[in-house]
């Protein structure tokens, strides 16, 4: 009788739960240590190059965009004059990650002649696994950032939005948003977006570990998955990823490209050879890399 049910638990851990991958395989593949060992080391030479940028460029200005502690964001100005904007949006699996970490990605746009804003907002963890809030807030901020381009020589008509890993997704969720009906603005306020690393069908993320922090329902997954809302991407999107990342988090980015490609929508995919999740989000920071150029291309910097 033991031997039976010893058999019968190996077998389950043994069944696909998503395509091929057992339940302790899509749980790897949503877990960045897995692939990407060096994590720890990566994210303080993030911390540390935003210190020194922020020491060549002075402390950004830190402006609210809405009534809470979390509802603020990291302003770096361009000399430029109604220059475009490039909208950063950190990620961290929504429950950590700080905009302060990735202030070395801002000295390429400042140089580069656009201003860079980098908002912060709620983790996951401070509302009981609801999306909902960080969702609204980084809607909202775009919506600061609209309203208030003209006060720091910014083109409200030249709003670009970028995001790494589950920054990506909320850029991605941002990109699907009725920016006229609900806020008011013009349909088409974020002119490109460039999302690397990030998910696009919360399905397979539903079904991992990370169901263990994230509340899911039906209507979440369905509103918050911008792979099926592709009717909603008018405006040209590169989507980017590592050789060295967990096989999920490439697959979502092929399957969302080759799914915009379908629907006829503008998509351009970057594969970064040879980079891990956290790698390739460091080129973000060189104009010579592999993000910092399409990002440069973008806002027509030359």
């Amino acid at each position: 009788m033991k031997g039976d049910r010893r058999d019968a638990f190996a077998a389950d851990a043994a069944r696909p739960v998503w395509l091929d991958l057992t339940q302790e395989q899509l749980d790897d593949a949503y877990n960045q240590i897995k692939y990407a060992p060096n994590m720890p080391q990566i994210l303080r030479r993030c911390a540390s190059n935003s210190d020194i940028a922020r020491r060549r460029l002075g402390a950004p200005r830190r402006i609210a965009y809405g009534p809470t502690s979390d509802e603020a964001l990291d302003l770096y100005v361009s000399a430029a004059a109604n220059a475009p904007i490039a909208v950063f949006l950190h990620g961290g699996g929504w429950r950590s990650g700080a905009a302060a970490n990735w202030g070395f990605a801002a000295e390429m746009f400042v140089h580069a002649g656009a201003h860079c804003v980098m908002p912060e907002f709620v983790n996951v963890e401070a509302t009981g696994g609801d999306l909902r809030p960080m969702v609204d807030q980084v809607q909202r901020a775009i919506t600061w950032v609209h309203g208030n381009a003209a006060s720091f020589g910014g083109d409200p008509r030249r709003i670009h939005l970028y995001g790494h890993s589950s920054g990506a997704h909320l850029a991605g969720v941002a990109m699907t948003t009725d920016w006229a009906g609900r806020f008011g603005l013009p349909a088409d306020v974020i002119k490109t977006g460039l999302l690397c690393s990030g998910m696009y069908d919360l399905r397979p993320v539903r079904l991992s570990a990370r169901s263990r922090y994230l509340r899911f329902t039906d209507e979440i997954e369905h509103e918050f998955s911008p792979q099926r809302h592709l009717e909603s991407f008018t405006r040209p999107v590169v989507l980017a990823y590592g050789t060295e990342e967990t096989p999920e988090f490439q697959r979502q980015s092929r399957d969302f490209a080759a799914a915009l490609r379908a629907a006829g929508r503008p998509v351009e995919l970057l594969v970064g050879r040879d980079y891990n999740h956290f790698e390739i989000a460091e080129t973000l920071g060189s104009p010579h890399g592999l993000l910092g150029r399409a990002a440069l291309a973008q806002i027509g910097a030359r």
